[in-house]
């Protein structure tokens, strides 16, 4: 049933889904534009025929703008782009997710009443506001209904929906969204796509410009959806081969409840990527977590894998095994807010969505456990005092407390440009991780409810303070974790598009593979997974990322590094044309398996090269079909600057002890067509 959920979205939706996103955000950026300026946000003082309610309105959304990066003068204008941008997304994704939770049969007026847009369309007729929730249109009724459901992802505390839009906007983006079909709403991977077409705009601004990429940039060039192929490729090869090899061989005549169409494995029937002796003997003790999650592609397609494997390894109803996978297996760091947003009601969807015993879905319960997915690069535009000031004086350790609070703002000041490479341990030297933090969770919980009360009151920060404080906290707890499975998309970014901050901390903490963030990355992965000790197997990392560092000879020493430090267990080879996405153009690709303990004498690097096809496609079916090579991970030590091949090991004499190569490519007939600068003078007549 699991594999019926993973059903990805055909081209030519997906083309649809493109243009309709990208549409909306046009047009939701314009209706935001005008909110705005309606209420006089972005002018020093409000405007003398505003009533007090939207005073106090127009009060929260500066404050809010300022927590998004928004800047204030000195004269007390405010810019406005953070904003603008954050308006646009909520309401556009209300809508959106409000049509994905009817389309599902999950909408609902309460736990357990489904709602169809129809009823919403009949329920906005209704004069009781209590019906119809103040709503003057289905698609409102119906956005508002989501946000109910969705707390963790539409804020209820937060001024945006509050911000009414032109009734012009408001029906071209219900009209844009009636248009789209059925099945869009269906397919397991349309929400991460969603986020893709929804930053292409921001994404070719910023390409256009050419600026060197920090935090407000980062998130929109660095986003790239992973194929359904490349996840399942990955995951077939860890958890797939886990099963196989541990709970396969005590159970041999239990086959594993899902399709592993992509498991390699050798002509022993041992999978190639290895047996993953670290892991657990139990999947309850197991645990993941992507670094990079983005929408939750990699969260969604293990809880699909994870779900029908621990109900037939420990005997769990449905139910039970998807409150068990969410509360105990899966974890998310992002440093996009938005993206986390996307994740979080991803996994919650396919939870929702996950059929019981009799093929009906599960639904939505109020105590299934909330998907552990943090955002990791929340903005702090407040001053220590003001971190200190969210402590009650009433509190006998007030002091201690506001110290660990000021010392969390102080650990996360870059994270929006540093995201999951801040590691609480190192910089705060294990301080927040000896400090009582659930007691510090549940103090931020109680601030909450207080400012929540008082929103309206001047500027309204401490609510603001308080909802970042909590995210941030829960960034650090997953941050100071260690995994058995950390699995992502690093994000690509050569270090000459790299702003000065961003490469002078990859330089400092990583400085084998500072030439570019996802050799960064694959670093840090490899530091959140379980080091190896005795009694406890290491951790494993599986990244998508690009080839060129595999034989470019400015990352020689982090070969070398990791061709001595780590197992390289599984390498496939994409090359150009991996990702079936015009924003991957000239991207070339590998997806690589490595344990985090160091190889053993004779270990051998297994592989697939799927390269030579042009598709996605066509890569896909050499991955499950392509012949598995085997070559000497320490023999790749041997290879010129260690450069790591799937070819058999070189023989013979190597051509670098013959001749040099004194010259790059270059034209053959330069002597003769090229002529300098200072010939032009003397030889001016042959020109035309």
């Amino acid at each position: 049933m699991s594999a019926i959920l993973n059903q990805p979205l055909p081209k030519p939706q997906r083309t649809q889904l493109e243009n309709t996103v990208k549409a909306a955000r046009e047009v939701a950026e314009k209706g935001a534009r005008a909110a705005l300026a309606q209420l006089a946000v972005a002018e020093g003082r409000a405007p003398d025929y505003l009533s007090d309610d939207h005073k106090a309105l127009r009060r929260r959304l500066r404050a809010h703008g300022r927590a998004l990066g928004d800047a204030k003068a000195l004269d007390d204008t405010q810019a406005v782009q953070q904003l603008v941008w954050e308006v646009a997304y909520q309401h556009w994704h209300r809508m959106l997710f409000a049509r994905f939770l009817a389309e599902n049969g999950l909408l609902l007026w309460e736990i357990g009443a489904a709602v169809s847009l129809d009823d919403c369309e009949a329920l906005v007729q209704e004069t009781d506001p209590a019906m119809n929730l103040g709503a003057k249109t289905q698609w409102e009724l119906a956005g508002k209904l989501a946000a109910r459901m969705l707390p963790q992802v539409f804020k209820p505390q937060s001024p945006v929906f509050e911000l009414a839009f032109a009734p012009e906007h408001q029906r071209e983006l219900e009209r844009l969204l009636a248009a789209l079909p059925p099945e869009v709403f269906q397919a397991s991977d349309s929400l991460g796509w969603v986020y893709q077409f929804w930053q292409a705009k921001r994404k070719d601004e910023v390409n256009a410009s050419e600026v060197k990429i920090g935090a407000d940039e980062l998130p929109a060039v660095t986003q790239l959806f992973t194929e359904p192929y490349m996840v399942d490729f990955l995951l077939h090869n860890s958890l797939g081969a886990w099963w196989q090899t541990r709970y396969g061989q005590r159970h041999p005549g239990q086959p594993c409840p899902v399709p592993l169409t992509y498991l390699r494995t050798l002509e022993d029937g041992t999978p190639a990527a290895g047996k993953f002796e670290g892991w657990p003997d139990s999947l309850r003790d197991f645990t993941l977590l992507d670094p990079c999650c983005g929408s939750g592609h990699f969260l969604v397609a293990a809880f699909l894998l994870l779900v029908p494997m621990r109900m037939a390894a420990e005997g769990l109803t449905a139910l039970d095994a998807v409150d068990a996978v969410l509360a105990d297996n899966l974890h998310g760091l992002e440093l996009d807010p938005r993206c986390v947003e996307i994740a979080v009601f991803a996994l919650a969807l396919a939870a929702w969505r996950y059929p019981d015993e009799d093929g009906h879905p599960l639904g939505v319960r109020a105590d299934m456990p909330a998907p552990q997915i943090a955002c990791c690069g929340l903005k702090l535009n407040a001053s220590a005092a003001d971190w200190s000031a969210l402590v009650p004086e009433s509190l006998s350790n007030k002091e201690l407390v506001a110290q660990d609070l000021r010392a969390l703002q102080a650990d996360f000041a870059q994270a929006p440009l540093l995201g999951s490479l801040l590691d609480p341990a190192r910089s705060l030297k294990d301080d927040l991780a000896t400090s009582n933090v659930q007691a510090l969770r549940e103090l931020l919980t109680q601030a909450l409810a207080q400012e929540s009360s008082a929103a309206d009151a001047p500027h309204g920060e401490l609510l603001e303070l308080a909802l970042s404080a909590r995210g941030l906290l829960d960034a650090a707890r997953l941050l100071q974790g260690r995994y058995h499975l950390v699995i992502t998309n690093v994000p690509y970014l050569a270090r000459g598009k790299q702003n000065d901050t961003l490469k002078t901390y990859c330089a400092q903490h990583y400085p084998d593979a500072k030439n570019d963030l996802a050799n960064v990355f694959l670093e840090r992965c490899l530091e959140l997974a379980h080091p190896a000790k005795a009694g406890q197997g290491a951790g494993v990392v599986q990244i998508v990322m690009p080839q060129n560092w595999l034989f470019l000879t400015s990352y020689k020493k982090q070969r070398e590094s990791l061709l001595q430090r780590v197992q390289w267990n599984l390498l496939a080879r994409l090359g150009e044309g991996g990702f079936d996405s015009p924003q991957a153009a000239g991207a070339f690709i590998i997806l690589l398996t490595q344990t985090r303990a160091p190889a053993p004498e004779g270990f051998a690097l297994h592989g697939v090269d799927a390269s030579a096809p042009k598709s996605a496609p066509e890569k896909a079916l050499l991955l499950r079909e392509g012949a598995v090579v085997a070559v000497s991970q320490k023999g790749q030590l041997g290879n010129p600057d260690a450069r790591v091949s799937l070819s058999n090991e070189i023989t013979g004499v190597l051509l670098n002890s013959l001749s040099h190569s004194h010259h790059g490519l270059v034209c053959g007939d330069r002597p003769r067509m090229t002529v300098n600068f200072w010939e032009v003078l003397e030889k001016g007549c042959i020109w035309i």
